[in-house]
């Protein structure tokens, strides 16, 4: 018996959908909850909207596992810099005035991103890790005020990217209020291939959790997100980790499985969360 729920990441075509029917819809499936993004999450509306949304996921027996408010916070372009922190700052008061528990972040530079800086070339680690540090700390400020967690997230291409790294971000900052956002794909890419025993580094620093597959190299172009148990994240030592653990938060679906959500699922997020709940039981062996 697992301890943690199930909550599907609401991207895809979900993004641009009415919220009234991701919440139908996800809950049709069987989530317990689901990972707002900015999109519908949008700090700049009226709090009204936000608590809402907020109110309407909770009366249809659903819970928001996070608010994934993801910005690439190394840039060249300081103004830029300061508009993204803003933003999240934003989004984090927001989430502590609606009740959600947790806010996603991630550090940059966005590899995807052909204006983004690259390390090494464009300025120097050292430079990357110092704005990655400032934001975070006025995250963790911020963070405190409102009563909420900060999760971040290792992202291939970045100064966090994998189980190392990424430990050198978390042990700088409060763990009372930085947390991690434990998603097994990034690490997988970069060689880190022993999931159960990196669930276990982290231990009760995880704050919430990634569920996608991964098989490649981390260089864009050299790698995709298969379908749940068709990459290299071996799931039973994922979920056994989890269990030795003792997590109770939220494992989000996140569906990047995109020439097949294009091809064959032509582009409906519901039949993507449908498949993935199938491949998250059959993997957990609940059907």
């Amino acid at each position: 018996m697992r301890a943690w729920r199930t909550a599907f990441l609401a991207g895809l075509g979900y993004g641009t959908m009415e919220p009234r029917r991701v919440i139908a819809s996800l809950r049709s499936l069987g989530y317990e909850g689901i990972e707002w993004t900015t999109g519908h999450f949008n700090p700049d509306k009226p709090l009204a909207e936000l608590k809402e949304l907020v109110a309407r996921t909770r009366d249809a027996g659903l819970e928001v596992s996070r608010i994934m408010a993801h910005e690439d916070l190394v840039t060249l372009d300081p103004r830029v810099r300061e508009e993204r922190i803003q933003r999240t700052l934003r989004v984090i008061a927001a989430a502590g005035a609606c009740g959600v528990a947790t806010v996603g972040t991630m550090t940059g530079p966005a590899p995807w991103d052909p204006g983004a800086p690259k390390v090494g070339r464009d300025l120097s680690e050292a430079a990357a890790w110092e704005q990655v540090f400032e934001a975070y700390e006025r995250f963790g400020r911020a963070a405190r005020d409102a009563g909420v967690t900060i999760t971040s997230e290792g992202v291939f291409g970045m100064v966090a990217h994998d189980v190392y790294t990424h430990r050198y971000l978390m042990e700088r900052l409060d763990p009372a209020v930085h947390k991690v956002n434990l998603d097994p794909s990034h690490g997988v890419l970069y060689g880190n291939l022993d999931v159960g025993w990196v669930v276990r580094q982290w231990g009760d620093r995880i704050g919430h959790v990634h569920l996608k597959d991964a098989v490649g190299r981390p260089v864009m172009g050299e790698f995709v997100f298969p379908m749940l148990g068709e990459g290299r994240v071996n799931w039973a030592d994922f979920f056994a980790g989890l269990a030795e653990v003792g997590y109770r938060g939220f494992c989000s679906v996140e569906f990047e499985s995109f020439d097949y959500y294009r091809q064959v699922l032509k582009g409906d997020p519901e039949a993507a969360a449908r498949v993935s709940m199938e491949q998250v039981r059959a993997l957990l062996g609940e059907g």
